[in-house]
């Protein structure tokens, strides 16, 4: 088969589109022959050598790819032959096993997800990654029709996700977004405003256009400076909920920002959404979920998966639109 190997930490040219051995399950695993491979942030990090928490950095040569969807086509020993033929989806989560940049991966029987038939893959793995968190996200925000939400990177993967959410429980959305075609992807989500946040005085345009509605719920994924501005145009009492720092600096938050503007801070990922009741597999069930009923659809960008390379400077450079998925 045909895999993406990482020989050497560094640019994303490091990613090499090469012939490799097929993998083969070993007990309790299946092996899944690749129809869509999630590409994460964590994984262009990981890629240039930055390692730490949530994962340590590989062993190398390495095959990239945590999350997979596609046909279960072997199994191993004391796997139920059900699986057989199935569309399955998988979040490949810490285990040593061949990488989702593939043509073909192996994984542990009791993590998959049998693909609901309204689904394609590609969708289907946007949902076991990035639609687990999106929900984890809203579970700690308890959106209500009278919140007026701001969603920051609201063109990204989860950011569409929780623009379509607030709009689900009528809540007034800002969307805000980086450049005027992802502005325009964001107005047609159903944002009631999106603004580009490329512009130095978005946040002033956005005072501007809610008027005399009061922000009660800012969304950051983005952190530093846009962050900072996010947090500072919540009203009192208003919720800032945490979930990343995509600009490589966490939104700085002071004991005054919580005592004198009364603010609510939460962080919905990390340490949190591990010690959530019920784990994560129950995320990812209720996010497929929602995806096959449609009341969530997620925005997907794919690239082939010879150009592994070309989808990492995309996101590193935030040139994509929702989720990055490869395609073997």
């Amino acid at each position: 088969m045909h895999a993406i190997r990482l020989h050497a930490f560094g640019p994303p040219e490091n990613l090499v589109y090469e012939q490799v051995d097929d993998p083969q399950p070993a007990a309790g695993q299946v092996r899944i022959a690749v129809g869509a491979a999630g590409v994460h942030l964590l994984d262009t990090s990981l890629r240039a050598g930055q390692g730490g928490p949530p994962l340590p950095l590989p062993a190398l040569p390495h095959i990239p790819g945590r999350e997979v969807a596609g046909v279960v086509d072997a199994l191993g020993p004391g796997v139920a032959r059900e699986w057989l033929g199935r569309r399955v989806v998988a979040h490949l989560g810490r285990e040593p096993v061949v990488g989702g940049y593939a043509g073909a991966t192996v994984a542990a029987a009791d993590g998959l997800h049998a693909v609901p038939e309204a689904l394609d893959s590609e969708r289907a793995v946007a949902m076991i990654g990035t639609g687990r968190t999106a929900l984890a996200v809203l579970e700690v925000a308890q959106l209500r029709a009278d919140d007026v939400v701001l969603v920051t990177a609201a063109a990204g993967g989860i950011g569409t996700l929780l623009l379509q959410a607030a709009r689900n429980v009528d809540a007034l959305v800002v969307g805000v977004a980086g450049g005027p075609e992802k502005v325009a992807r964001v107005r047609a989500l159903g944002a009631a405003v999106a603004i580009d946040y490329q512009q130095p005085d978005w946040a002033e345009q956005v005072r501007e256009q809610l008027g005399d509605y009061a922000l009660t719920v800012a969304f950051d994924g983005v952190g530093g400076a846009l962050g900072r501005s996010a947090m500072q145009l919540l009203a009192p009492g208003g919720r800032l909920i945490l979930y990343g720092w995509s600009s490589g600096t966490a939104t700085e938050v002071t004991t005054d920002d919580l005592y004198a503007g009364g603010l609510t801070v939460s962080a919905a990922v990390g340490p949190a959404i591990s010690r959530r009741p019920g784990g994560l597999r129950g995320l990812e069930r209720d996010a497929l979920a929602a995806a096959a009923s449609g009341a969530l659809v997620p925005a997907v960008q794919t690239f082939p998966l010879a150009e592994a390379a070309a989808a990492h400077t995309a996101l590193e450079r935030r040139a994509t639109r929702g989720k990055v998925v490869l395609v073997p």
